[in-house]
Formats: structure tokens, C-alpha cells, sequence
């Protein structure tokens, strides 16, 4: 029997990565996206509902132009998405892997700008060993209810990231951190409702608990759901999935990317004649459609901060002479094509070096028309990456190659297809890898690991023993994307220059470029 019942809505964004305005940056077509389209249901529900708490899950500030442009020409003025998270009264947020982007200070300075605290449990001070953002949970007291949330971040951060960016932190294992910050808060706070914001994943199908990727320890949702006893919800992110369910008695709610959906979850409160609460919480997703009309107040606080970037991503750059449209992604992969040799080239002109490997990094990547702006660069090249020059043997090469490999299957008719591994929890189309300064084949039809056939540079077979040195951005050169072969490689020179400006600089420094191809490489099947 209960004394009465409380209703709390807590409302999830996560993984918006820049994404404020409701159109694409490529073509100003409307798209079904964006923290204004979601600012309009955020409100409609605080209209509807009487106790709304409102979180991020992390990777806010950073993914586009608008981010790129504030972070590069405009950090002294105040962060366009942290002066909307104030206006939508966020009452958390959670460090994301991709808020270091931009460095330090001007994470710090997006943190010192928010109205609402910043958690995050397992980032350390390297000397102090202590939580160095803010603090690790806080705690929320709603009609007689208290909830505390834990933030929690992805600890391989160090994979990726620019050294630079992270220098004098120490990531704690998620579980670890998790493990003892629940504990520590269920006995000293001894809340009623124990919310878990975790920015990462899932790494086992969720019914069945088979592995869905690599078991590198990077996303370990499933995990905290079976082996940490206490949470009541668990919020995640990263993966950009779009998730609303239950994980071994455990609500969890995931609400994809760039502010395409919006999570909920209700979160039910009875109070009993004995003080005990029972505690019913059910996660669902709202989906973002073109038909939200955006909020003008939103739209409003940043219309300056985009005019700019406009302005900046109309300005003209060069001209291409010959074709550097990417006319099906997938066929990009499967042979060379000028796009991809051009990017290798400004990698290789950049690093002073005769190797090079890039990746296409998503499948609306357009290529580049004949009259190029920054508009056509930031469509193509979407990651603030920079370049490492690292010393790999041929084994090193040869490894990598048939790790790119595996992105391609062979279906029932025998022709070519993106492997299942490569589409799903996540697309990961950026961890196909095409190399510049050899020659190769992958030949399909052969066993993973024994696909990599003629493999020569300047017409001499590869010696695995031998050392090259190779030019690839920062997020491969750490491994990123299991290639663990590149991991603690002799890093024989940085270039820090975003790969944006870097390519905008190569240019317009010739004004016209040819659009060239030379076929060093191919996919057979």
C-alpha cells in the first residue's frame, strides 16, 4: 500500500556533436535532426509533465562546422551549444570522448560557461588521482524522491586522442570506476533511484549476450548491467545506436546521434507506509522528425555564430580539373578513385613521406565539384583529425591491409558486400583503410587473413621485417579501430594542423588540381 505516487520524466540527449540547426551543412536541405528540433519537444513535455529532469550523455561540442569554425576562429566568444544547454535548463551532462577535440582549455572553458554541472567519475587527475571534471554524481531531490546520477566516460579515450589534448589524466576502467562509485553512493547517499550515464556502449547482443564486436573492453554496458548490482537505469552513448529496453532488470536508453531522437525515461515512485519506495522505470525514444518545428529562441541564441560559419564555408578554395565526385561509396571502396588519391597525396605532401592511408568516412561523402568552398572540404573530411608519421614493419603493413580486408564479404551470388561486422552495431565505414605508395590486391574469395595478394612498393615485394614509415590520421596511428598493429608505434613526426586546413591549404596554394588516379590498388572477388 502506498502513502501517494511520484511521476519523474528524465529526458536523454546524447552524441548531438554539433548539430543545433535543422538542415544539413552540405546543402541546406531540412533535415530531421538537431538540438533546436529537439529543444521544441523538450518543452512540449515540460509543459505536459510536472517533474522533468533533463541530461546529456556526452560528445556535445564537437562535429560540426559550427563547432569547427567556434573552436578554430571564435573560442573567446561563448560555446553556441553550452548557451543553448542553459537555455533548456540542462540539470547534467557527461563528458563525452570527442569534447578533448579541441584541447583543454577549451573544454575548461565550455565547463566554466555551463549553468549545470558536469560529471565524470573516472577521469583522473594523474597526481591527485581524483575526478577532474567537477564531480562524479549528483544528486537531484524531486517531491520526496532522490535520485542520483553517476557519470561515467569511455576510458579508452587515450586510443584516440591527441596526447596532448589528455596530458596529466589517468582514465580509470569503466567497470572499476562504476563498480565503486555505486556502491560508495548507495551507502552514503542512500538515494531511491540510482541513475547510471555512461558514454559508451554495448559490446554483447543484449538478449542473448553473444559478442556484437571485438571484445577490446571498450564498451562494457552489457557487463555493467549483469555484474554491478544497485542501478536503476543506465544511460548510454557513444555507439550511436538507438536504444530503449530492458537489460537484465535494468532500464536502458541509448538515443542515437546528432539529435535525431530524444530519450525518455519514466520513472515511477511509490512511497510505502514503511518509508521504502518502490521504484518502476520504463525508457522510450521520440523521434525527431522535419515536421518539429524548430525553437526560435534556440535558433535565435546562435544565428550570429552561424551566419559566420556560412560565410566561411562559401568562401572558394581552388578548382578541379577532371572528376573528384564520389559517384557510389561503395564502388569507392572497391577500386581507386581521384578523391582517394587526392587525400593521400595532401597526407603524403603534408608528412614528406611516400606512404599514406585514409579512409572514406561515411557514405554521403560527395567528393569534391569543380569549384571547391570549405563547404565541399568539411562535407568530405568530417573528424577534426591530424596526421602521425609512424614507423610500421611489412608484417605491421600486411596485418593492417587484411584487417581492412575483412570489411568485404562475398554473398550467396558470389559478389562483393560490406561485411555484417563493418554495418552493425554501428556503420563503421571509416575503418576501411586505402593506401598510397603501393600496390596491392584483396582478394575476396580467399580466407580472412590470407586476402592481401601482391604486395609491392615501386615494384618490389614488401619485406616483413623491413620498417616503413607511413602517414595516417591520429585516430588510426593509436589504433583506433582495432588496428592494434599501429598501437605504441615509433612516432617519427606529428603534424598538428587539422587534415581540414591542411587540405584547404594544399589547395589553394595550386589553385587548380588535377584530378588523378593511378590504380595501385584493387578488390577482387
Amino acid at each position: 500500500m502506498s502513502d501517494k505516487v511520484t511521476n519523474i520524466t528524465m529526458l536523454v540527449t546524447s552524441d548531438v556533436h554539433g548539430n543545433i540547426f535543422p538542415t544539413t551543412y552540405r546543402d541546406h536541405e531540412p533535415a530531421p535532426q538537431g538540438l533546436a528540433r529537439v529543444a521544441t519537444l523538450i518543452k512540449r513535455i515540460r509543459e505536459e509533465k510536472k517533474h522533468v529532469l533533463l541530461l546529456d550523455n556526452g560528445d556535445m561540442i564537437q562535429g560540426t562546422p559550427l563547432t569547427y569554425h567556434h573552436a578554430k576562429y571564435q573560442a573567446g566568444k561563448d560555446n553556441p551549444l553550452i548557451r543553448c544547454m542553459n537555455e533548456l535548463k540542462y540539470d547534467a551532462a557527461v563528458i563525452g570522448n570527442h569534447e578533448f577535440n579541441y584541447g583543454m582549455p577549451y573544454l575548461q572553458s565550455a565547463i566554466q560557461l555551463a549553468d549545470f554541472p558536469y560529471l565524470c567519475g573516472n577521469i583522473l587527475d594523474k597526481t591527485k588521482k581524483e575526478p577532474i571534471f567537477g564531480r562524479p554524481y549528483e544528486i537531484k531531490q524531486i517531491d520526496g524522491v532522490k535520485l542520483a546520477i553517476i557519470g561515467i566516460t569511455t576510458h579508452f579515450i587515450p586510443n584516440w586522442e591527441d596526447p596532448n589534448h589528455i596530458e596529466g589524466l589517468a582514465f580509470e576502467h569503466v567497470l572499476e570506476s562504476t563498480r565503486r562509485w555505486v556502491k560508495e553512493v548507495r551507502e552514503k547517499e542512500q538515494p531511491d533511484v540510482l541513475i547510471v550515464a555512461y558514454h559508451g556502449g554495448f559490446e554483447r547482443d543484449l538478449d542473448t549476450g553473444e559478442p556484437t564486436e571485438s571484445l577490446t573492453g571498450e564498451n562494457v554496458g552489457y557487463e555493467i548491467c549483469h555484474s554491478i548490482e544497485g542501478i536503476d537505469i543506465l544511460v548510454t552513448g557513444h555507439q550511436h545506436r538507438s536504444l530503449a529496453e530492458k537489460v537484465n532488470n535494468v532500464t536502458v536508453v541509448q538515443p542515437g546521434s546528432n539529435g535525431a531522437f530524444l530519450g525518455e525515461v519514466s520513472i515511477t515512485v511509490e512511497h510505502l507506509y514503511n518509508s521504502r519506495k518502490h521504484v518502476i522505470s520504463e525508457a522510450k525514444l521520440h523521434t525527431i522528425t522535419n515536421e518539429i518545428e524548430p525553437d526560435k529562441t534556440i535558433l535565435r541564441l546562435v544565428s550570429s555564430y552561424e551566419e559566420e560559419t556560412q560565410k566561411w564555408l562559401d568562401q572558394p578554395i581552388g578548382k578541379i580539373d577532371g572528376d573528384m565526385i564520389i559517384h557510389d561509396a561503395f564502388e569507392t571502396r572497391v577500386k581507386e578513385t581521384p578523391f582517394i588519391e587526392f587525400i593521400n597525396k595532401v597526407q603524403m605532401d603534408a608528412a614528406n613521406v611516400a606512404i599514406s592511408s585514409t579512409a572514406l568516412f561515411h557514405n554521403a561523402s560527395p567528393g569534391f565539384p569543380q569549384n571547391i568552398t570549405m563547404r565541399d572540404i568539411v562535407s568530405n573530411y568530417i573528424y577534426p583529425n591530424t596526421l602521425k608519421v609512424i614507423e610500421i614493419s611489412g608484417a605491421d603493413m600486411k596485418h593492417a591491409l587484411e584487417l581492412s580486408a575483412t570489411y568485404f564479404n562475398l554473398d550467396q551470388e558470389g559478389e562483393l558486400e560490406v561485411s555484417r561486422s563493418f554495418l552493425e552495431p554501428k556503420p563503421q565505414h571509416y575503418n576501411y583503410d586505402m593506401w598510397e605508395g603501393i600496390d596491392y590486391t584483396l582478394d575476396i574469395s580467399r580466407e580472412v587473413g590470407d586476402r592481401v595478394q601482391e604486395l609491392n612498393i615501386k615494384g618490389n615485394p614488401v619485406i616483413a621485417d623491413e620498417m616503413y614509415e607511413v602517414v595516417m590520421n591520429n585516430y588510426r596511428a593509436a589504433g583506433g579501430g582495432d588496428y592494434v598493429m599501429f598501437k605504441g608505434k615509433q612516432v617519427v613526426k606529428e603534424i598538428t594542423t587539422d587534415m581540414t586546413e591542411l587540405i584547404a591549404d594544399y589547395i589553394s596554394e595550386r589553385s587548380v588540381i588535377e584530378a588523378t588516379c593511378n590504380h595501385n590498388w584493387r578488390v577482387k572477388k
